[in-house]
């Protein structure tokens, strides 16, 4: 038989490879298509005047903290943005689905390697069976220089629905990332308002052991003068006791989550400080998009539209293996007993030839293996909407939660006002005699009451505020035209 010339042997190569590629555009299995997330409200429960957006998850600003106005708090988001370990942990597991989909895609190229051996054996001269032979036994050696190709025709798809599906879960593993960031971040926020609350209720507890400090020494002063009994002296000594011991019980409760603020940003609870301050805080005015626009925004939305590609894409993987596959393979080099002669053209070696594999019976495998792909996408679709409906569940509960905050505070700082005004006319009925001091404790007891109400409800609507940014999705840029104002800032009554 005529050996096959290297030119007609690369015809025959390149021809096989121009097939594969032009019966390479057929994929089995269905593609994908974005299904209706569910019902979509036009408009939310509060019926504000909406202003259509067009926000994209690319585009958002994710330093949402800037509309606080506080460099504390956004030294502390850098920080977990940094220095938190699971913010690491979860960029490296996008780094990991990255590296993941680069090996599918490693999958659509040609396998070329050189795998060089050498090896010297001692043959047997018993290694034939013919009778009246003669074998005789020697020692040789074989020295090789093989170039091996693989390639595996992607006729029914699988090849690349495998690099789609790996890519959609890098996709994912960058949205479920986004997500763990957000959450941290947010939660950094809502411990330190929380810390904030704390600091104004401390303040207004140490201001009620001041009074009543003062509120002693008077009813000492007369007790003394005999205008007063034991009675109201021991009172006043309860009253003060009693807010010292609020006091401490306050100090218990920002070391706790001061500790726990310093954990969120990755420090340790023993080294991290968090400074006092008795600034008050208002929520700010938080701009809302549509209904529609929010699932362009939230990552956890994104990554469960991402998962359900992935999951369409094993569709037609798992179809893929009713057909045949095919791979082309092919060796190329020289082969010499003599490595002085290994480059010798005369000791070329080549073979080439497909390998096709054809199930014919599995036993219901492949069948089943079809059932649970569609199985799974189906589940990734109720995941999907399940994702949406919580979407719009934390939304609305967030705008509720601003709109009857700021109802009940203002009139929280009615009743302080009030309030304020009765402890100030008994502690004058009081020393004109007009008055026991116990009208004078319950009073005061009440104003301390109302007032750590207040600034726990303003607390309440910081952390709401916060709690509605995360379910928005994050931040936004400030010339976004998403920028509506639609839920207005708690406000003092005073202004």
């Amino acid at each position: 038989m005529n050996e096959v010339r290297p030119q007609r042997l690369g015809f025959v190569v390149v021809k096989a490879v121009l097939c594969a590629l032009a019966f390479g555009g057929c994929a089995v299995g269905p593609d994908y298509h974005r299904p209706a997330p569910g019902p979509v409200p036009v408009q939310w429960k509060a019926g504000s005047p909406w202003k259509e957006g067009q926000p994209r998850d690319a585009e958002i600003k994710q330093t949402f903290w800037d509309v606080f106005d506080d460099p504390v708090l956004a030294d502390l988001e850098h920080e977990v943005t940094t220095n938190s370990p699971d913010v690491r942990a979860a960029f490296e597991r996008v780094e990991q689905a990255r590296a993941i989909a680069r090996i599918s895609r490693a999958d659509l190229f040609p396998g070329l390697s050189l795998d060089p051996n050498a090896n010297r054996t001692r043959y047997s001269p018993g290694r034939t069976a013919q009778p009246g032979s003669i074998v005789l036994g020697y020692t040789g050696n074989q020295y090789t220089l093989p170039l091996d190709l693989s390639y595996e025709v992607d006729l029914w798809g699988r090849v690349r629905r495998s690099f789609r599906a790996a890519r959609e879960q890098a996709q994912a593993s960058a949205a479920d990332y986004q997500n763990i960031l957000l959450s941290l971040q947010a939660s950094v926020a809502e411990t330190y308002f929380m810390i904030r609350s704390v600091d104004l209720d401390r303040k207004v507890v140490g201001e009620s052991i001041e009074l009543r400090k003062k509120n002693l020494s008077l009813v000492e002063s007369l007790h003394r003068g005999g205008a007063d009994s034991e009675v109201d002296v021991a009172e006043a000594e309860t009253e003060l006791a009693s807010a010292q011991a609020d006091y401490i019980g306050l100090d218990l409760s920002r070391a706790q989550l001061e500790n726990a603020l310093g954990t969120l940003c990755g420090q340790t609870a023993s080294s991290f400080s968090l400074a006092e301050t008795n600034r008050t805080y208002r929520p700010p005015v938080i701009p809302i998009a549509l209904p529609s626009d929010m699932l362009e925004r939230r990552p956890d939305v994104a990554e469960a539209e991402r998962n359900m590609a992935a999951a369409s894409e094993s569709i037609g993987i798992a179809k893929a293996a009713f057909f045949p596959s095919i791979q082309l393979t092919g060796t190329a080099g020289t082969e010499s007993v003599a490595l002085k002669d290994i480059f010798n053209w005369e000791n070329r070696i080549w073979s080439i030839g497909p390998n096709i594999s054809l199930p014919l019976f599995e036993g219901g495998r492949i069948r089943a293996d079809v059932q649970r792909a569609k199985a799974s996408y189906e589940e990734a679709v109720a995941q999907y909407r399940s994702h949406v409906l919580v979407a719009f569940h934390e939304v609305e509960d967030g705008l509720a939660g601003l709109r009857l905050l700021k109802e009940q505070f203002e009139a929280q700082m009615r009743a302080v006002e009030a309030a304020k005004k009765v402890a100030d006319q008994s502690r004058l009925r009081y020393k004109e005699g007009l008055a026991s001091y116990f009208e004078v404790v319950i009073a005061d007891r009440t104003v301390l009451e109302n007032e750590i109400t207040a600034y726990e409800l303003n607390g309440q609507g910081m952390v709401t505020t916060v709690l509605v940014i995360k379910a928005l999705g994050g931040g936004w840029k400030a010339n976004s035209p998403m920028m509506t104002n639609s839920v207005a800032p708690l406000q003092n009554s005073k202004g």
